[in-house]
């Protein structure tokens, strides 16, 4: 797994190298979330608001909400609306009730149409009240709604007794008829304040009254989720999909980026590396067919994952670097040898900075008798599924020159076992890199056209993995 840090610049290097792509996918989404629309028909939300006149506390208020949406209540509604084909049960998923603030119950009903919505809404609203005021004893064929009203007119009866009483009691002042009328007032206080709190507590003087507060209002669109919020999410679903795909991929990948874990992979040293020029297809393998049309169409023919090419100097600098491998190179052999310069079969980059090594080995500063040259450079592209490196000829060693972050641990040690089944040592390993070019000036020398003597693999023999 890689350790690099997920940043804003990977995300933007997403968004430059794979717009292509994210575009697709993201009408992709558009389109399958638009289907999904097609599955589901348009639906339309109506709500109707009760009002409950009196104190209340929190948790009846939600008893009061469940009672809206029980199934007595949705029953009866369902009964009177008649709608062909919709049952109580059903339309019970259709309705919902919340309490709001200012003891207010908002009911919901979701149709079709607009027309059904507003007229379950208002249904369910009247049956509620209706039933809320039968639990509440507020109905006049009902026995129990005669019982307070008695009682109140016997509590008026009892005073009016007690009045006449205390006018029959003897008038005159002896301590037995002050005594009788001072209880005679206290019982008549008494039954005053239990016929008031009995009308404070009555629930069918302040509770039964609810009132509903109009009739819904018809909708004008479609409940979420709509066509248009489906549609904007799939494509925002694929998007985000593909970027997460994207880091995912760059989070597990274990391609070698670091120069000190290719040498260990290979099991050489480092000669150095090396700048190549970066081109509009210098990322891009060759290769024709459809499949090959289809990826440099999508934008995924190329690495995403590379950093932006820093700006180099001009062509004399980045060929002192070359000239300095070679130095190396010369330097570490016992003697002037020729060697075959390893590619990994479609690494553009590392093909481009082998011939530029192969053309200024090729283009050794006159060696005098005293100083070994160059030694001499052939190039052979080598596959990293089945690598074979021709066997040892006139070549008795190989160098290995390719692109950090093109291949894994696994790859590059086949190919280091393919070269020793050949018979070649792996005298050293050089890492290219692409930069960003200045104009070019006139250099003292200018390049060598390489000339890249490939091998081919039909006839090729050697180690394999």
């Amino acid at each position: 797994m890689s350790d690099d840090t997920i940043r804003l610049v990977t995300i933007g290097r997403i968004f430059r190298r794979r717009w292509r792509l994210l575009t697709i996918l993201a009408v992709v989404g558009a389109l399958v979330g638009y289907g999904t629309s097609l599955l589901f028909p348009p639906r339309y939300t109506a709500s109707a608001s009760v009002l409950l006149p009196g104190a209340w506390e929190e948790r009846e208020l939600l008893t009061q909400a469940e009672i809206a949406t029980s199934s007595v209540v949705v029953d009866r509604a369902a009964a009177t609306l008649g709608w062909t084909g919709v049952s109580g049960s059903e339309l019970r998923d259709r309705v919902s009730a919340k309490a709001a603030d200012g003891n207010i119950i908002k009911i919901s009903g979701t149709a079709d149409t607009p027309e059904r919505a507003q007229h379950l809404s208002d249904q369910v609203a009247q049956q509620f009240v209706a039933f809320a005021a039968r639990l509440a004893g507020d109905d006049t064929d009902s026995e129990a709604s005669a019982g307070p009203e008695t009682l109140r007119k016997m509590v008026v009866q009892t005073s009016r007794r007690i009045t006449e009483l205390a006018d029959a009691a003897d008038p005159g002042q002896t301590v037995e008829s002050v005594q009788g009328r001072t209880e005679l007032e206290k019982l008549r206080i008494a039954l005053q304040e239990a016929m008031k709190k009995l009308t404070e507590a009555d629930p069918v003087t302040s509770k039964s009254n609810m009132v509903v507060m109009g009739p819904a209002a018809r909708p004008s669109g479609e409940a979420p989720p709509t066509r248009t919020q489906l549609t904007v999410a799939g494509a925002l679903l694929f998007f985000l999909l593909a970027v997460i795909g994207h880091l995912t991929a760059a989070r597990m990948s274990r391609r070698l980026r670091t120069e000190p874990e290719i040498a260990a992979a290979l099991g050489s040293t480092l000669l150095g590396t090396v700048d190549v020029p970066g081109e509009g297809r210098a990322h891009r393998p060759e290769g024709g067919g459809p499949r090959a049309r289809i990826r440099r169409l999508l934008g995924i023919d190329t690495r995403w994952d590379m950093p932006t090419p820093r700006r180099s100097g001009d062509e004399a600098g980045r060929q002192i670097r070359y000239r300095r491998v070679c130095a190396r190179l010369r330097d570490q052999l016992p003697a002037p040898r020729r060697l075959l310069v390893v590619v990994p079969d479609g690494d553009e980059i590392a093909r481009r900075a082998a011939g530029q090594l192969a053309a200024e080995a090729k283009g050794d500063p006159s060696p005098s008798s005293s100083s070994r040259g160059y030694p001499v450079l052939r190039v052979v592209e080598v596959s990293v599924d089945r690598p074979i490196v021709p066997d040892r000829d006139t070549e008795s060693g190989a160098l290995v020159v390719l692109s950090a972050g093109s291949r894994t641990a696994e790859e590059l040690a086949g190919i280091a076992e393919a070269c020793a089944d050949a018979g070649h040592e792996v005298v050293g390993i050089v890492v290219a890199g692409t930069v960003r070019a200045r104009p070019t000036r006139t250099a003292d020398r200018p390049p060598d056209e390489p000339t890249l003597e490939l091998a081919v693999r039909g006839h090729a023999t050697g180690g394999s993995k």
